[in-house]
């Protein structure tokens, strides 16, 4: 069987973020050349009782190749339940285990980043991932830590489940969104261990994504909310082009493309979904303020999408 996924270049791929990384999401992102595309965190437990909601999270647009679908869960034997639930459908390339999501109920439920702090169990529930996939890849995303740092022995945890890559956020639980990103945390982890790894943290643009690549070493980037209003961010570290090289025709054409997609997936109640993205997509733009004021209102999806077409207007 082909591997999907080629190491042997420096791979850009879009971290899973709940309420953002959707289907219609993700198309946008693969047509600007995300390599690996994972779906939003979903949870083991809606797994298993088979969620219509969860379900649908997990659908794959066509385009999505390799497809990765990232699961929490906090014992071995609800995880095993949902691996072998995704054996069965069809387009999954690899499944990949979450244990770095800060979020409280997340954390408190023993699942995320509190695997973090206990690390014979994160192996035990990696190893069960590992065991009965049948997909192509395994992999897990984590954190530096809980409180402390200790990216070596995390690396070495992993690595020791036979994963095929590790995706790493250089801050630990406690640092949530705000702390610096320790790029030399995500260092020495890549220099302790021998699978692959990706640095994810504050990658913004292509002259971040340069300076991490050759500072820590990693074999690719994982880039979550700085693609979010921002997608051609993969399109830039392809071609290795600034911000001011995408036209703005260009990215008014992004907008309804990704609009349009939202609808399709998420049917009328998609309009007000994409009140949010718009807030991002707006950023810098003279007169975003008013923008964002009158959108916060509109559930007709003609009317936003007329708005649309007239506010992202290059002319």
């Amino acid at each position: 069987m082909r591997k999907k996924i080629d190491f042997s270049q420096p791979l850009m791929v879009l971290a899973p973020l709940a309420g953002y990384t959707d289907l219609p999401f993700r198309s946008v992102v693969k047509k600007f050349g995300a390599d690996i595309t994972i779906s939003e965190m979903i949870s083991s437990n809606a797994l298993v009782y088979k969620s219509e909601k969860t379900l649908k999270m997990i659908e794959k647009s066509p385009s999505e190749d390799p497809y990765i679908v990232q699961i929490a869960g906090n014992t071995p034997e609800l995880v095993r339940d949902a691996v072998l639930l995704l054996n069965d459908i069809e387009g999954i390339d690899g499944i990949d285990l979450n244990c770095g999501c800060p979020a409280p109920k997340v954390f408190s439920h023993g699942s995320g980043s509190n695997l973090l702090g206990d690390l014979k169990k994160l192996e035990m529930i990696l190893s069960t991932v590992k065991k009965y996939s049948t997909k192509q890849y395994t992999s897990a995303k984590v954190r530096l830590g809980v409180n402390e740092k200790i990216p070596v022995e995390i690396g070495k945890a992993v690595e020791a489940c036979g994963v095929d890559f590790v995706s790493v956020h250089g801050r630990t639980r406690a640092g949530k969104y705000k702390a610096p990103v320790d790029y030399d945390a995500i260092k020495a982890m890549k220099e302790a261990i021998s699978i692959p790894v990706f640095a994810n943290g504050d990658i913004k643009d292509y002259a971040k994504a340069k300076e991490v690549l050759e500072y820590t070493k990693a074999d690719g980037v994982m880039i979550g909310r700085g693609a979010i209003g921002r997608p051609w961010i993969f399109h830039q570290l392809k071609q290795q082009i600034e911000d001011k090289d995408i036209s703005e025709s260009l990215k008014k054409q992004i907008v309804l493309e990704h609009f349009d997609a939202t609808l399709k997936f998420h049917g009328d109640h998609g309009a007000i979904m994409f009140r949010k993205l718009l807030h991002s997509y707006s950023k810098g733009y003279t007169g975003a303020h008013e923008f964002r004021d009158i959108i916060n209102k509109i559930s007709d999806a003609k009317v936003m999408r007329d708005m649309i077409e007239s506010f992202f207007d290059p002319s």
